[in-house]
């Protein structure tokens, strides 16, 4: 099992541009709850299981184990999940000697775009794109159970906290999920 250290951000801006790679992403969690998850992820062509244990030190790092499963059981697992499939474009910025995964929300999630960097360990220092994106929290965890809506999805408040200069402030971001799989038609293959 690994140990996964990471920094998230929230971007505003052009990212796009500066991307060498993007992929597309459709992922829903089997279970999440106290700090735990098992997410089965989506990735064009590839499908992977996580497992996911408790934030630790603050919310740097946490332990992760992964698998790369077969398309077709990474689908069925789809069907499993909690009510909330979430989509998004995944675009990689490389930074100095690290690489930003910037996600970009779809549907109705559109406009969240969040980044994040993988360190090596909690104190590594890493190089920030030169327009300063605010930094959140590590995690991003619901702070409210799922609620419906009027039409018919799920939605959720999420808790962000900012970093500006040495302050910190928190706000609430509401994230629908949506609770129905992608058409077949247009999910990756």
């Amino acid at each position: 099992m690994a140990l996964e250290i990471e920094r998230k951000f929230l971007v505003k801006g052009d990212y796009k541009s500066l991307a060498h790679a993007k992929s597309h992403i459709i992922q829903g969690y089997i279970c999440s709850g106290r700090g735990r998850t098992v997410r089965v992820r989506m990735r064009d062509d590839a499908a992977f299981l996580t497992i996911k244990g408790p934030s630790r030190n603050g919310g740097l790092s946490r332990y992760e184990f992964e698998k790369e499963i077969t398309r077709d059981e990474g689908l069925s697992l789809l069907s499993l999940c909690e009510p909330g499939i979430v989509e998004k474009v995944r675009w990689l910025v490389r930074v100095g000697k690290h690489v930003f995964e910037v996600d970009e929300f779809l549907g109705e999630n559109a406009g969240l775009v969040v980044a994040e960097v993988e360190l090596g360990s909690e104190d590594e220092d890493f190089e920030r794109p030169a327009k300063r994106s605010p930094e959140t929290e590590n995690t991003i965890t619901p702070r409210s159970a799922p609620s419906p809506s009027r039409s018919g999805s799920e939605s959720k408040k999420w808790k962000i906290s900012i970093v500006t200069g040495i302050s910190l402030k928190s706000f609430d971001v509401p994230v629908t999920l949506s609770p129905k799989l992608p058409d077949s038609n247009n999910s990756p293959r």
